[in-house]
């Protein structure tokens, strides 16, 4: 059986739109259509309204990201 996401990955054109921070390209905000970005190592954001974009070139990797808790076996209490 294929992995569902890995199918959909081969895909793009049943994904729909998009969006990515694509560095050396003026990139417009699709919250507000502003211009300025705060970029980090994986997504952008916009300086205005704060919608986040993933960088086009972080999303180059094989396969989806996966983020893991270094604490996941633990139970989280509030304060």
């Amino acid at each position: 059986m294929a992995n569902p996401v890995l199918s959909e990955m081969r895909k793009p054109y049943e994904r729909g739109y998009h969006a990515v921070y694509r560095d050396h390209e003026v990139n417009h905000c699709p919250g507000c259509g502003r211009t300025h970005w705060i970029i980090g190592r994986v997504s952008a954001e916009c300086a205005f309204c704060a919608t986040a974009l993933p960088l086009a070139e972080a999303s180059r990797q094989p396969g989806p990201v996966i983020i893991q808790h270094k604490n996941r076996d633990q139970h989280a209490w509030a304060a």
